[in-house]
């Protein structure tokens, strides 16, 4: 677009963002969003331009006029739960649900693999865990191996390595999502396996009732770290107006809080898992409820309650 066009564009816009007051908080946080994708195009299309000058001072008032006298430490905390993630969440659900899309299709493949291959299971999950689940399947507790540590090491371990593995599936998206691939391709292919192990057991039922106890949370996780790394590595790919690195900056921004989001997560996954998958003879109604709670959980905080922020308030949220 040539400058001339884009200014006759947007010019009385601007000038009414300069001379007239916004009529609340809402409208203020819209101009600044606003502002900041026509400065983002200017400085990539007339970077050394008038236009973009102006740009950037106006959208440096708006900046004050937001945060002045704003009071970060008390709300900021509840505001990044409350708004800034279920947004960053909402503004990327078409991203997050190829990065669902894509865990399911490596975990189908997995559990095609281990239907072919007898010895495909042994490859993804180690001779060690086949063997001692297959002694445990033929006493009768097929998850016994969920007993083999006590529950504070247990939580603590598994928590950190799943917090480390979220964090590496999302860092690796700045390789153009290639790792990030990578990590769902690893992880969907060992959950496809390992469930189709049990499943060619005849104990696939028991697996499901236990395992999921933990693994709705950490699995819907894991997939979402997957999506974060996407959005991250899709803004280095697809830039679109912007400047690759102006592109990048804002889905790196929106990735980093997806993943700091999952950190909670993963820690009562870890701890359903150290303390509570263990106990095997727990009644299948109660197993079942805390599967359901979960799933309702990132449900409604992950599709539903994002949507109905985005409805209210737009990608800006309230300010």
């Amino acid at each position: 677009m040539r400058e001339a066009v884009f200014l006759r564009q947007n010019e009385a816009k601007w000038r009414r963002f300069e001379t007239e007051p916004p009529a609340g908080p809402d409208e203020l946080a819209t101009r600044f969003v606003e502002l900041t994708d026509d400065l983002a195009f200017a400085q990539t299309f007339y970077p050394n331009s008038p236009t973009t000058q102006y740009l950037n001072a106006l959208t440096g008032k708006l900046h004050q006029a937001i945060y002045k006298n704003k009071k970060e430490a008390s709300g900021r905390f509840k505001r990044f739960w409350q708004h800034e993630l279920p947004l960053a969440v909402g503004r990327h659900h078409r991203t997050l649900g190829w990065a669902l899309v894509v865990f399911l299709v490596f975990t189908a493949l997995g559990a095609l693999s281990a239907a072919y291959d007898d010895t495909f299971v042994r490859v993804v999950l180690g001779d060690d865990y086949v063997n001692t689940t297959l002694d445990n399947i033929e006493k009768g507790d097929p998850m016994a191996v969920y007993k083999g540590m006590s529950e504070a090491p247990m939580f603590l371990f598994i928590t950190i390595n799943n917090v480390r593995v979220a964090l590496m599936t999302f860092a690796l998206g700045v390789s153009f999502s290639l790792g990030t691939a990578y990590m769902l391709f690893k992880n969907g292919v060992m959950l496809g396996s390992f469930q189709y192990f049990f499943y060619q057991k005849g104990v696939l039922l028991p697996s499901l009732l236990t395992i999921w106890i933990h693994g709705t949370l950490e699995i819907s996780a894991i997939v979402l770290a997957g999506g974060a790394g996407f959005v991250m590595g899709n803004s280095l790919l697809f830039p679109g107006t912007y400047s690759r690195a102006a592109s990048f900056r804002r889905g790196a921004r929106d990735g980093v809080k997806i993943a700091i989001g999952l950190v909670p997560i993963f820690i009562l996954a870890g701890f359903l898992e150290g303390f509570v998958t263990r106990h095997t003879e727990m009644p299948a109604a109660l197993s079942v409820a805390i599967i359901g709670g979960s799933a309702a959980f990132i449900g409604w905080y992950f599709i539903l309650y994002p949507r109905q922020l985005r409805l209210r308030f737009g990608d800006g949220g309230p300010v």
